[in-house]
């Protein structure tokens, strides 16, 4: 550990005086998002010269562009969680369409399976597929035998390799190939994968 900063709730701690007082915690800590706070920390140290060649994290620093904006005029790749009902833009920004939209019409070809190592059950598989995005790009995974599938999309971007699989050989989905919802058979999973 590096870095830590105090994440105070907006309403329950920091528009609390009393409690904060009876915490200890200086009038002069702001309420700040935890992606804020986040990218305080990575700018800190980035700027005190420790290398870093990507940033991950989930929902809740996903959904902050402001997060995005900074790692990539840093030019620190990421791959950051986003909600299914996130809108991204894809065929060269032409179209804005929501990540499970994407996900639930990929072809079957832009679906390749991996392992995330074995698990109290055996081995943890999951189905990968990605899509070009603005100046990044949206992972898809799925380890849901249901249809239609639980996605867990992720937005990412950085300098190449920007993927963090070291066994990653899918190809992009290429603009408008993304109109059918055929599926590879999925293996059953009650795991999770950290990305």
């Amino acid at each position: 550990m590096i870095d830590r900063r105090l994440y105070l709730p907006e309403h329950s701690w920091s528009d609390d005086p009393e409690r904060r007082d009876a915490a200890g915690i200086p009038e002069t800590v702001p309420f700040a998002t935890k992606p804020r706070l986040a990218t305080e920390m990575i700018n800190a140290a980035l700027d005190a010269g420790i290398t870093a060649s990507w940033v991950t994290g989930d929902e809740a620093y996903g959904q902050d562009p402001k997060l995005r904006a900074a790692l990539e005029t840093r030019g620190t790749g990421y791959v950051l969680a986003v909600a299914c009902s996130t809108r991204v833009r894809i065929n060269h920004g032409r179209t804005l369409v929501r990540a499970d939209t994407v996900a639930g019409r990929l072809p079957a070809t832009a679906w390749q399976r991996h392992s995330a190592g074995n698990g109290a059950k055996g081995p943890r598989y999951y189905d990968w597929a990605w899509v070009h995005i603005g100046t990044g790009r949206l992972d898809i995974c799925s380890s849901d035998a249901t249809v239609p599938p639980a996605n867990s999309p992720s937005v990412c971007a950085g300098p190449p390799p920007r993927c963090l699989c070291p066994n990653w050989s899918a190809s992009p989905v290429p603009a408008g190939a993304w109109r059918s919802a055929s599926r590879l058979p999925r293996a059953r999973s009650d795991s999770t994968t950290t990305r």
